[in-house]
């Protein structure tokens, strides 16, 4: 008797498919990856809390401060490193340049540990003072940012790994071991790895506080310092744990015939691409594929910090003291990593195997778009709605910073779980030489560049209104044009990005077939 498709080991299976498309066999793939990315996003998230933290309630400081920084300290230093990963990479092999990425990041942070407890005596009060008069008003945050040097290279370092080591190291090793097939299954769940590791951050924060007092009591620091001192010791653990897997992945994993070929085994020890940085921004050029991945980039970069650093001036007006804003920043990150899980595990998934790769990039800012409209709506009309606030036990302010917390919320929720896994899903079908060179000039440059962008913009405003609490209509309008070419770029990557997928299969098919370049 043929069996029951309605059965409730069949219902079981067709769950299991939903939830966890996955193999046994592949756990052994799969998991590592997923490890890696939880201790790469954990580091992720611990920095881009606690240089906000640094920033926002400086003295002298304050989220105004945070566009000088993109602009004049994080984009030269990704374009030296982009030059100096590009000459690497013609010289080493990619598991080299893996570690030798991310050793100034341990040399960096080490040195952090000890520079911070005496950042006030490093800074060149006397000298500032001298010429920082002769600033205009709008330009103070350019005084601010040399007096605290020492908070200032923190920034750009923090900056510098989401740039490296999330969007670069690791992804680029993922589209290189991780099948067209397998993506379309793995991509989603990488995600569930990064984004358990913001409800760590939770967890983590209360543990670090709990250490960091007897570490004060046991070596007669403030609590702020000791905390930080215990927060940079984590954060060193965990890059060493992602060089380890990394190691064991080598090891055990790429040397399994069940995942790979031959050709393919001897291709992840010697491949080198031999493009170099001038001639990857040629590619760029020529490479519409590519260009459409950069402008995503670069319309995310800016749509996102227009929006974050509006939300970051109301709360650093709202919590000053700097272990109040970090356990703040704490908990959004958990409420972050909550609504991302549950995001890929019911919605993301399904949503590019079942509606397809365009769908899926049309999410993101189709969700910055409408929690934009109503982030600056709220501002734009808070002073209207003062007394009915007041009603309600609560400040225009407050409200304010709740409104754009949710909004943050939900567009990182959409960007973790759908923007990225399209993102890199785009890179599969391209040639070795595309992935790395064309990926290290979009991820690492494009990604400061579309930030700088909205960085470049708010400098102006700040220049001519003196705050961005000034002009959050004219913010607004700048968002949504930037949005509209977004929706426009990823519409025409879908189209792309199919046709590529297709002639890519049907030249593997055909009897000695050829790489397909686009």
């Amino acid at each position: 008797m043929p069996s029951n498709p309605q059965s409730p080991a069949a219902a079981f299976g067709k769950w299991r498919t939903f939830f966890w498309p996955i193999h046994s066999y592949e756990l052994k793939k799969l998991l590592p990856m997923l490890v890696m990315f939880f201790f790469i996003s954990f580091v992720y998230s611990i920095l881009r809390n606690t240089k906000d933290t640094f920033i926002v309630t400086a003295p002298g400081g304050g989220a105004d401060l945070i566009p000088f920084l993109k602009v004049y300290g994080v984009i030269p230093v990704s374009v030296l490193f982009m030059l100096a990963f590009s000459k690497m990479s013609n010289v080493i092999s990619k598991k080299k340049l893996f570690f030798v990425s991310l050793i100034p990041f341990l040399v960096f942070f080490a040195a952090f540990t000890l520079l911070f407890p005496i950042r006030e005596s490093l800074q060149p009060d006397a000298w500032v003072d001298s010429w920082e008069r002769h600033l205009p008003a709008g330009l103070g945050a350019v005084g601010a940012m040399v007096r605290h040097w020492v908070l200032s290279l923190f920034y750009i370092m923090s900056e510098m790994w989401g740039s490296v080591a999330l969007s670069l190291l690791f992804w680029a090793f993922a589209n290189d071991i991780v099948k067209v097939e397998e993506s379309k299954r793995f991509y989603a769940l990488f995600g569930v790895g990064a984004n358990l590791a913001l409800v760590a951050v939770k967890l983590a924060n209360q543990l670090i506080h709990v250490i960091g007092r007897h570490l004060a009591l046991r070596c007669g620091m403030d609590d702020w310092t000791a905390y930080v001192t215990t927060l940079m010791g984590v954060v060193l653990a965990c890059i060493l744990a992602v060089m380890a897997i990394y190691q064991w992945i080598h090891r055990v994993v790429l040397v399994d015939p069940r995942f790979y070929s031959e050709e393919e085994r001897r291709t992840f020890h010697t491949a080198r691409p031999s493009l170099s940085m001038k001639d990857a921004f040629r590619l760029l050029a020529r490479s519409r594929y590519l260009m459409f991945i950069a402008l995503l980039v670069i319309c995310y970069g800016i749509a996102i910090n227009l929006v974050e650093v509006t939300w970051k001036t109301h709360l650093g007006l709202l919590l000053p003291n700097p272990s109040d804003y970090q356990d703040f920043m704490a908990n959004y990150s958990l409420a972050t990593g909550l609504a991302t899980i549950f995001m890929m595990l019911l919605v993301a998934n399904n949503v590019i195997r079942s509606f397809g790769w365009t769908v899926a990039a049309l999410a993101t800012p189709v969700a910055l778009a409408v929690t934009g409209a109503g982030f600056f709506g709220f501002i734009l009309a808070k002073g209207s709605l003062g007394p009915t606030l007041a009603s309600l036990g609560t400040t225009p302010l407050a409200a304010a910073v709740l409104f754009g917390t949710v909004q943050n919320v939900l567009s990182k929720a959409t960007k973790y779980s759908l923007f990225d896994p399209t993102k890199e899903m785009a890179y599969i079908p391209l040639d070795p030489e595309s992935k790395v060179k064309g990926k290290a000039a979009i991820d690492v440059v494009g990604a400061r560049l579309g930030k700088a962008g909205g960085a470049f913009i708010q400098q102006l405003l700040i220049a001519v209104y003196r705050s961005l609490r000034a002009v959050p209509g004219t913010i607004a309008i700048i968002l949504f044009a930037v949005i509209g070419v977004w929706i426009w770029a990823a519409t025409g990557l879908g189209r792309a990005f199919g046709k590529l997928e297709r002639d890519k299969a049907q030249a593997e098919a055909a009897p000695g077939g050829v790489e397909v370049t686009p």
